[in-house]
């Protein structure tokens, strides 16, 4: 699905150089590399605060301590997503509340959203899933008036960007209270091990969050919140410094592959491409396709037996997962997350793709598609 090895090879130099010099420094926790990694990034994203944490799993738990969220509150998320965005929830004794997605774009449909609001609802957790921002002017603006957070969950998504009516520009992940993201080793902007961060513009949160971090600690030995052990390692930070300078290129390379499986496939019926959102660039973390009239399981088998990966995000949704049953919802209450996860799946999408692999995994598509 992705090829770390050919990308690591156009930067193998300047990333064995770098880790190389922590090794030879021996600074592994908060080396000089975490900070230097942490200003580019908030130089990238244009954002006042960049707090690196151990996961993006991570990123979102302390997000939620740091504004201070109580057992019994509600907090809202799509059903057709990862576990982790839920499990957060779940695992401080808050309220998950699901909601459906958007047929289009996949992501959390803000109509759903403000019916799910009551009076324990404390934050929206849009998830900018595939590589696209949510509806995030809706949603902020549903936010306002009902006095309610924004965390955004932007794992998928880091690097695009939202354009709002008036035309101006933000970042995924730099428009709620709080945005967290993960570092792991397939995303856009990935480390070669565990990796995540939380952004935020507001300066007490920020110090809040860097303290739950650390321990609950602003002064070592002298614990003033509940905290956690959530750090980014210097190893790590030393390679997301140099991956970073090349995001943006990682998107025009996925955005480039995207296009040509838009063409491709457009003369089929029986595939359904991914729609672009108009207010959101796409950084295309998955090309997911959704099948229209054939079966899904015999067209992975088929790539399969071509030596063709194909990957199913997510083939069970949220609530109907047995973790996360609950009486309030039932098989039909999300009719659009229940259609997703029954027919998506996904194609190699990576920044080092050949041409010679670009063309077998469309012959083999349309050779299925067409028989």
């Amino acid at each position: 699905m992705v090829d770390l090895k050919a990308q690591y090879q156009h930067i193998k130099a300047e990333v064995d150089a770098a880790i190389g010099d922590v090794i030879n420094n021996t600074a592994f926790i908060n080396g000089p590399a975490v900070g230097e990694f942490q200003k580019d990034l908030e130089n990238y994203l244009h954002v006042k605060h960049v707090i690196p944490c151990a996961n993006g799993t991570d990123a979102l738990q302390i997000a939620m301590m740091g504004l201070g969220f109580k057992p019994g509150d509600e907090v809202i998320t799509a059903s057709f997503t990862y576990v982790a965005t839920a499990e957060v929830i779940a695992l401080l004794g808050l309220k998950p509340v699901l909601v459906d997605v958007d047929p289009l774009t996949f992501n959390i449909d803000p109509v759903a959203v403000e019916k799910a609001i009551t009076d324990k609802t404390v934050a929206i957790v849009p998830v900018h899933l595939f590589g696209q921002c949510s509806d995030m002017e809706a949603i902020m603006d549903i936010a306002k008036r009902h006095n309610i957070h924004v965390i955004e969950d932007t794992a998928q998504a880091i690097g695009a960007e939202y354009i709002f009516k008036d035309g101006s520009r933000k970042k995924a992940g730099t428009m709620g209270i709080i945005g967290a993201t993960s570092f792991f080793p397939s995303k856009n902007l990935g480390c070669y091990g565990d990796g995540g961060a939380l952004f935020t513009n507001d300066d007490e949160l920020a110090a809040k969050i860097r303290m739950i971090a650390n321990h609950g600690q602003r002064v070592r030995y002298y614990h003033d919140e509940v905290g956690v052990n959530s750090r980014l390692d210097t190893i790590q930070a030393a390679v997301l410094k140099i991956k970073l300078k090349s995001l943006d290129n990682y998107a025009a390379a996925r955005n480039k592959l995207a296009s040509a499986y838009d063409t491709a496939f457009a003369a089929t019926d029986k595939l359904i491409t991914p729609r672009r959102f108009a207010n959101s660039t796409h950084v295309f973390h998955q090309y997911t396709l959704q099948t229209n009239g054939i079966d899904r399981k015999e067209i992975i088998s088929f790539l399969e037996a071509n030596q063709i990966p194909a990957m199913i995000y997510y083939p069970v949704p949220l609530h109907m997962q047995k973790a996360y049953l609950d009486e309030r919802y039932k098989t039909g209450d999300f009719p659009v997350t229940e259609k997703l996860c029954a027919t998506v799946f996904s194609l190699p999408m990576h920044t080092e793709m050949r041409e010679d692999q670009l063309a077998h995994i469309i012959k083999t598509v349309l050779e299925f598609t067409n028989r």
